[in-house]
């Protein structure tokens, strides 16, 4: 059965992709490089802050700089921070999909995004209470397509006393991603992915377990019946 629903954040509860997208192509304008947005949605959409950097000096030929990656980062967080300061639109749908769901389920946030950043804009949208946990950058070592941050926010929510005496399984969770390589993190860690169609197409998207255009098209109901 279906017992907690963790979900991406960027392009999934909010519509920031656009936004970290136009930093990421002048974090690597600053080192002479430029990124397509063909190549920002199929290379980077899924990887934080750090590892987009280290992508950039990768991918370019070059050693990685740990210094020079530590004042892009800080530059772009700096730079982000200012953006969204009075919040970030919710992407059609996110907040009401989210208020039904947090009824019925413990919900947790999954996410290559700093804590900060997602705490502050949550709030925006009056949606910090309905997440129980929060896995953010902050606490992995590594971004997806490893399940590191999966596998973190399965073991904060079997912190939560209603898993107590039945600890709760992957395969009862149910992950909501935008990315490839968001739902290649959610099927390492063994939980089934829902692909929503906000930042890549359904085609590309079609290795979730299920795939919708939109929150208005997921009847939660019928889909946790799939679940046994």
């Amino acid at each position: 059965m279906l017992r907690a629903i963790i979900f991406d954040f960027d392009g999934i509860i909010v519509d920031s992709e656009p936004i970290i997208m136009k930093l990421t192509r002048e974090m690597a304008a600053k080192e002479g490089w430029t990124v397509s947005e063909e190549e920002y949605y199929r290379d980077y959409l899924a990887l934080d802050d750090r590892r987009i950097v280290e992508h950039l000096y990768t991918s370019h030929g070059r050693p990685v700089d740990h210094r020079r990656v530590e004042e892009l980062v800080n530059w772009k967080s700096r730079a982000y921070a200012r953006i969204i300061k009075d919040g970030l639109p919710a992407m059609p749908g996110a907040v009401d999909f989210v208020r039904r769901a947090a009824r019925d389920y413990p919900l947790a946030i999954a996410s290559g995004s700093a804590r900060s950043e997602i705490e502050h804009l949550l709030n925006k949208l009056n949606l910090r209470d309905c997440f129980r946990v929060l896995a953010t950058a902050d606490d992995c070592e590594r971004s997806k397509p490893d399940p590191e941050v999966y596998l973190k926010a399965l073991a904060r929510l079997n912190e939560l006393p209603e898993f107590n005496g039945r600890p709760l399984l992957a395969s009862e969770c149910l992950a909501i991603e935008d990315a490839p390589g968001g739902i290649d993190a959610a099927h390492a860690a063994g939980i089934k992915c829902l692909g929503l169609a906000h930042s890549h197409t359904e085609e590309n998207l079609g290795h979730a377990d299920w795939v919708f255009r939109g929150f208005e098209k997921v009847d939660l109901a019928a889909l946790a019946k799939e679940f046994v």
